[in-house]
């Protein structure tokens, strides 16, 4: 099977970013949708219902004394699917450009900078998240570990990066030459 063309892996890897890139739609609005509810939820906590007997009488004290909390862990989650959905986005620009038979298309350097940005970006996040979290009351918490895989695919993604800059380059030269 080709790599690269129509009809190839590169097309079928195309099609799954494309589902993947639509259920990151769907769960960032779920996401934010959740957060809103616990963040209005922790002003007025008495709209809930009260269910039942029990655990269930205690649910509006919970919501009004961790809703803020609830709503900012939510929130933090929503923010890194937006970090995976940027990067989904560009690797299915990059895989588009593969499909056609172009890998070396000039703008797929930038998309892969992109792409090693977010990855960079949301293990900073992660970092930062906890940092906050620290400061949260209830929350549990471990430390933060070095992902050395993390940061050593945002390496390999900006040398992708500078690669793919060089075969663009001599693509270039090559049209040039007579």
């Amino acid at each position: 099977m080709r790599a690269l063309g129509p009809g190839s892996v590169s097309s079928f890897l195309k099609i799954i970013l494309d589902v993947v890139f639509a259920a990151l739609w769907i769960g960032v609005g779920v996401l934010s949708l959740i957060a809103l509810a616990a963040l209005l939820l922790s002003f007025n906590p008495d709209v809930l219902p009260r269910i039942a007997e029990g655990d269930a009488k205690a649910l509006p004290d919970l919501i009004r004394n961790n809703g803020p909390s609830m709503a900012a862990g939510v929130f933090g989650a929503a923010l890194y699917l937006v970090g995976v959905l940027v990067i989904v986005a560009a690797l299915r620009r990059i895989f588009s450009t593969l499909t056609v038979g172009d890998p070396f298309h000039p703008d797929n350097v930038a998309r892969l900078r992109l792409i090693g940005l977010m990855l960079a970006g949301l293990e900073v996040g992660r970092y930062a998240f906890w940092i906050v979290s620290a400061w949260l009351p209830g929350v549990d918490r471990e430390e933060p570990t070095l992902s050395l895989t993390a940061w050593f695919s945002v390496l390999v993604v900006f040398v992708l990066a500078e690669v793919f800059r060089e075969g663009a380059r001599l693509r270039r030269e090559a049209e040039l030459t007579i």
